[in-house]
């Protein structure tokens, strides 16, 4: 399942597997075994039953025995970190409380007028050019943007968060993952050692002040999460919702709206495709397949949710009922925001390039290979020439102004933190990077 044939046709695969039941043993990377879990009523037995599968990947067996490389490129995914994606009982519970109240203060009003003029900046960026990859140029770039204003992230540290979170990605070099991991976690560290001297009205701040107590540490690593869960799915849900609208026998040419385009999405090709990685306590059967006790148990959201045994109910099913958001205690905590975020982005550019359109043939559009995602490699599309002013009008907001430098003309204003960098001295006339860019053409 780590091939160029899994990423171009995966639910053959998935479809091939259920031959052998609702679960059946897989290799996700090299050297690397599991169990891939494609029923519906199975992933919901897995997902709802923290007793008997935990999240805790500190008791992988093959792991501990030394049969997986540390250098593993599914180890970043699954390895173990101290946040509540992989804990379990009170642990999970203080860390999961803490998150999900601090996501609950977030205004849903302000999320769609926050993605606004960051997708009109993206848009004027190639809106002249009548052309772009909308993967790369839009859906990639916007979760990054509105992230760094969501967790309340001044210029210089926005830049270094933003490049290091792109570079972690898609770093195909262990050397080059490792670098941006630590940059990752020194800008968050500086981040949270400066909301801690000024807090704000953003995410960083509702978790250092909540009534949990979160360590810096463990304010790291919920960041980590958090920024990881929304960027890398969030990017792939507006792109795949573009792709199921853009395509004539599915999307605009049949009347589709957003709301369903995504809920095609999730049903069928959702962002996280395979995930949610699971070790039972014991031994367990799972349809006929026998699963060893602190083996992993990988679920198949793509395939669960096209399991032909829920077919024919599907229809009689709530929109909801889909499993891409995960199921159970540990089920997505931020199911709604990152829908806000897709829809307004999507209806954005459309609203700014009605005649938005495929460059080349649906089928011959390519996916990055790789279990956890079902994610384009690009998404090229044609347009007619439309000027910046035009864009600005579209998203109705007046208030942008009528052009904008580009990134390379705009004059950037030094925005020195509160306290040196510990990791290194505050260079004079340092150029500013994207999310720089950004706050200085709209001053967020």
């Amino acid at each position: 399942m780590h091939g160029a044939d899994f990423a171009a046709d995966p639910h053959l695969v998935y479809d091939q597997l259920r031959a052998q039941g609702p679960a059946a043993p897989v290799e996700i990377a090299p050297g690397v075994n599991a169990t891939l879990v494609t029923g519906y009523e199975t992933a919901l037995r897995v997902l709802q039953s923290p007793q008997l599968f935990v999240r805790d990947s500190r008791r992988w067996k093959d792991l501990n025995e030394g049969r997986i490389s540390l250098d593993s490129p599914v180890l970043p995914m699954m390895a173990y970190r101290p946040n509540c994606l992989f804990t379990d009982g009170a642990v999970h519970l203080r860390l999961r409380k803490a998150v999900t109240e601090s996501l609950d203060k977030l205004n849903i009003t302000r999320i769609r007028r926050d993605v606004e003029p960051i997708a009109a900046y993206l848009i004027d960026q190639f809106s002249e050019r009548g052309r772009a990859d909308l993967l790369h140029d839009y859906a990639k770039l916007l979760p990054l943007l509105l992230f760094n204003k969501l967790f309340g992230c001044p210029a210089d540290i926005g830049d270094r968060l933003t490049g290091a979170m792109a570079a972690l990605f898609e770093a195909q070099d262990p050397n080059e993952a490792l670098r941006a991991n630590e940059e990752l976690n020194a800008s968050l560290m500086e981040l949270i050692a400066l909301k801690r001297r000024e807090p704000g009205d953003d995410m960083t701040s509702w978790l250092i002040q909540h009534g949990a107590g979160l360590t810096d540490e463990e304010l790291k690593d919920q960041l980590v999460m958090l920024m990881g869960a929304g960027i890398e799915p969030e990017r792939n849900l507006i792109s795949n919702t573009l792709l199921t609208l853009l395509t004539e026998d599915s999307g605009r040419g049949t009347g589709m709206l957003i709301e369903e385009a995504l809920d095609h999405v999730l049903w069928n090709d959702p962002p996280i495709a395979n995930y949610a990685t699971h070790f039972p306590v014991q031994d367990m059967d799972l349809g006929g397949t026998v699963v060893e006790a602190n083996s992993p148990v990988v679920i198949s959201f793509a395939g669960a949710n096209t399991d032909p045994a829920l077919k024919e109910a599907r229809q009689a099913r709530s929109a909801g009922a889909h499993l891409a958001w995960g199921a159970g205690p540990h089920a997505c905590p931020a199911k709604s925001p990152a829908q806000v975020i897709a829809v307004a982005a999507v209806e954005a550019i459309l609203n700014a390039l009605p005649d938005l359109q495929l460059a080349v043939p649906a089928d011959q559009l390519q996916w990055r290979p790789g279990l956890f995602h079902r994610a384009l490699v690009a998404l090229p599309v044609r347009f007619g020439p439309t000027p910046a002013t035009r864009v600005a009008s579209a998203l109705g907001n007046g208030a942008m102004p009528a052009a904008r430098p580009t990134p390379a003309e705009q004059p950037l204003r030094a925005q020195a933190p509160s306290a040196p960098r510990p990791a290194e001295p505050q260079r004079a006339g340092r150029k500013g990077g994207f999310w720089s860019t950004f706050l200085d053409l709209f001053r967020v």
